[in-house]
């Protein structure tokens, strides 16, 4: 079996997260079990929700234990089997970590009961390991666009913000692994389409490449009047439906142009993922507009995931949805590439390639 370079959580941060909080360990891959697969991950991918959970506050997932291999999805292949559930060479994607190898048990996750309460705690899944195809989808867009990104971005739209033909929808962090996959959804669905980034390099990608109807550089504005007077000219029909990913000035701006009764499905709110309060100017807009607002965690709605998924992986395989991705080097670089996600220097996806 091969030795198997991991990185652990070493500290828990204070304020903002560093390198420091990592370890890089060498391990030794224990032997197969029966029913146990040997995966070498291609893939590892970094998410903004872990920043979360290096934290030992009370939250929607139990926190990353210190002294144990970071969690996170892997997209990888698999090099040896003891279970007829997998053969060698089948491309997977699963809960790897953030190390080079895993040994997975395949038996089927129903045998697991893969519920709610197991996502809840947090835990490792056993069984939650997948084939998947790559004839039309690059195996690397499952860790993105045709993974959990993609699904967050579907269930939001579809089941929180319920979209109609002809309203606007607006995005913030609109080039990120969700934003880019809200984009697609949003116009497939007929609807004015319009993303926050920062940056003029992302937001002519958003426009060009994703086919955003329109978006703002919130670097460009300095507070949320400012931005608000940006969006009233990019939604003459104020905003029917909103995604949020960070909150802040941004939110703040977009409340002030929301229409009666809109829909804000609330995914994430990175301005606060440093521990710092995220106040909201305007809460009282939520009564006098009739706002429905919904946060939401993904992996409380695996029923939905077969639908989702099959729309994403159409509109990749006909290029419909074209995600860009950000790939950093060697397992080393991931502590350096998850900060830099933190502070939105990625452009797309941020993956980090293992092999």
């Amino acid at each position: 079996m091969p030795q198997n370079k991991q990185i652990l959580l070493d500290s828990r941060p204070q304020g903002e997260a560093s390198a420091s909080n990592f370890k890089l360990v060498v391990a030794e891959t224990p032997p197969l079990q029966e029913g146990q697969v040997l995966v070498r991950h291609h893939y590892l991918s970094l998410d903004p929700y872990m920043r979360g959970r290096m934290n030992e506050a009370k939250s929607y997932a139990a926190p990353q234990p210190l002294g144990q291999v970071m969690q996170g999805a892997t997209v990888g292949e698999v090099m040896e089997s003891r279970s007829p559930m997998f053969q060698v060479g089948d491309q997977v994607v699963g809960m790897g970590g953030w190390q080079q190898y895993s040994v997975v048990d395949a038996e089927p996750a129903e045998r697991f009961r893969l519920d709610v309460a197991e996502f809840g705690r947090g835990g490792a899944v056993p069984g939650a390991l997948r084939k998947v195809d790559t004839t039309n989808v690059p195996l690397s867009h499952y860790l993105g666009a045709v993974g959990m990104p993609g699904v967050t971005a579907w269930y939001g739209l579809v089941k929180i913000i319920e979209p109609k033909a002809g309203e606007t929808m607006v995005v913030s962090a609109a080039t990120g692994a969700v934003g880019s996959a809200f984009g697609a959804l949003s116009k497939a669905r007929g609807c004015r389409t319009v993303g926050i980034a920062g940056g003029a390099e992302k937001c002519k990608y958003a426009v060009t490449e994703l086919g955003f109807d329109a978006c703002i550089d919130y670097k460009e504005h300095k507070d949320a009047a400012s931005l608000s007077k940006a969006l009233k000219e990019a939604c003459p029909q104020g905003i029917n439906g909103y995604f949020e990913n960070v909150g802040g000035m941004v939110m703040d701006a977009v409340m002030l142009r929301m229409n009666a009764f809109g829909r804000i499905a609330l995914c994430g709110m990175i301005a606060g993922y440093d521990g710092k309060p995220v106040p909201m100017s305007y809460p009282q807009l939520l009564l006098t507009s009739r706002i429905k607002l919904q946060g939401f965690i993904v992996s409380e709605h695996m029923d939905v995931w077969p639908q989702a998924l099959q729309e994403l992986s159409t509109l990749v395989a006909t290029g419909k949805l074209r995600p860009r991705e950000s790939v950093a080097q060697g397992l080393e670089s991931a502590p350096e590439a998850f900060l830099g996600l933190l502070k939105g220097r990625n452009f797309g996806k941020q993956l980090v390639k293992l092999i």
